[in-house]
């Protein structure tokens, strides 16, 4: 195995050495070309084009965090139609997507199936986030996005500083403890959060779908040969590549000529990634590919793969010598999933076909969490469901909302 990932090392190396030179060339003329055309059109926000046209209040809020990023966080403050409840007494839930995606994650059905609008719709007070590098908080204080600094960051840094920020800016906005609501990535840094004790004192409980803790047992073979070849680290050290964006042609050579290598028939990248989702719908895809993928971090997606390889969940690894300098340590600090508070009510619900997050991987979180107060942990688990279906499926709202809703009354 070991001499199987040198090879396809080293045969990716070579056509990404053919390819990158021009790609480069390419991408800085484009960033010129957008520095000097003052009529560039501005990206409309998420409330402008796509909440406000389905009949539902919408507010953007700017949240800047201590390391200086500054993000949008859009608000639902109440339904299409009133229920009675007074605005600024409603229960602020906030969601939290995952990686590669933004906000939109939670709007892209229409409103009777996507969990943003059926919250708002049942009398909460939505709250939708956006991470840093993604179309609505690509804004710093003073870092561009087009330079290497900006991007300097993995989901450590959404640990220690955003997450801190955005649940801080809710808790002050509405005066009211939050429900929580996280996928896939959004799920992680809520699990890391929770074990060192933070957030928690701002929270009312925690709905968490497609759980992600460990990656180990992936059953994604993009993802798998992605991490074992180390690819991340060929982007970034070898070849200079901050940004993981897969709509720029870079990156899209690096998985065309992974896939090419090892031999996997990529066709259908968002089912290699994802696993066979069973209910999705051609308007809901289509949708999906108009605002999505979103960029991240190359750092953010190595830290990731250190994730799968290494079967524990730690702390950016950054070599013994530059742990010493970050750490005081050899090895990355480990996140101690056992340390999350016993009584934080918890929702975990996942699908038996999730290529990300798999079923034994699942298992392996929830014996972390063996001695949680049985009254406040709840195990939610649907065979047919793969990692888009949670927050994409035509049918999750009957399968996965409800029983969220219910969670959330409950506590």
């Amino acid at each position: 195995m070991a001499r199987e990932c040198m090879r396809l090392v080293l045969l990716l190396i070579f056509h990404l050495g053919l390819t990158y030179g021009s790609r480069r060339a390419n991408l800085l003329m484009r960033h010129a070309d957008m520095v000097v055309n003052p009529t560039a059109p501005e990206l409309s926000g998420l409330c402008e084009s796509v909440v406000t046209p389905h009949g539902y209040p919408c507010k953007e809020y700017k949240v800047t965090t201590g390391d200086g990023y500054i993000l949008s966080l859009h608000n639902i403050p109440s339904g299409r139609l009133e229920k009675g409840i007074e605005e600024g007494k409603r229960q602020p839930v906030l969601l939290q997507h995952g990686v590669l995606m933004d906000g939109m994650t939670w709007l892209l059905d229409n409103p009777d199936e996507s969990l943003g609008y059926i919250l708002a719709d049942s009398g909460f007070d939505v709250w939708i986030a956006n991470t840093r590098g993604t179309q609505y908080s690509l804004n710093h204080q003073y870092l561009d996005p087009k330079k290497k600094a900006y991007w300097a960051w993995s989901w450590d840094e959404l640990v220690e500083h955003e997450l801190p920020a955005i649940v801080g800016f809710v808790h002050s906005q509405t005066g009211q403890k939050i429900h929580y609501v996280g996928h896939s990535l959004g799920t992680l840094v809520a699990l890391a959060s929770f074990s060192e004790g933070r957030l928690v004192n701002m929270l009312k409980s925690a709905a968490l779908l497609c759980p992600i803790a460990y990656l180990s047992h992936m059953t994604t073979p993009i993802g798998q040969v992605a991490a074992k070849v180390f690819i991340g680290e060929i982007m970034s050290s070898l070849l200079g590549i901050p940004e993981f964006n897969p709509k720029e042609p870079v990156v899209a050579d690096i998985l065309t000529g992974l896939c090419k290598q090892s031999g996997f028939n990529c066709y259908d990248l968002f089912t290699s990634f994802t696993g066979k989702n069973c209910c999705l719908n051609s308007s809901t895809v289509e949708l999906f590919l108009k605002f999505e993928p979103q960029p991240t971090s190359t750092k953010n997606m190595v830290h990731l793969a250190q994730t799968v390889r290494n079967g524990v969940l730690t702390k950016f690894d950054y070599g013994p010598a530059m742990n010493m300098l970050h750490y005081a340590q050899f090895n990355p600090p480990v996140y101690n999933l056992s340390h999350i508070p016993n009584d934080l009510p918890l929702f975990l619900s996942y699908g038996g076909q999730d290529a990300l997050s798999d079923a034994y991987d699942v298992q392996l979180l929830l014996d972390c969490l063996k001695f949680h107060d049985v009254d406040k942990l709840l195990i939610h688990f649907v065979e047919d469901f793969a990692h888009a279906d949670f927050v994409m499926g035509v049918t999750a709202k009957t399968i996965v909302y409800n029983a969220i809703i219910a969670f959330l009354n409950r506590h």
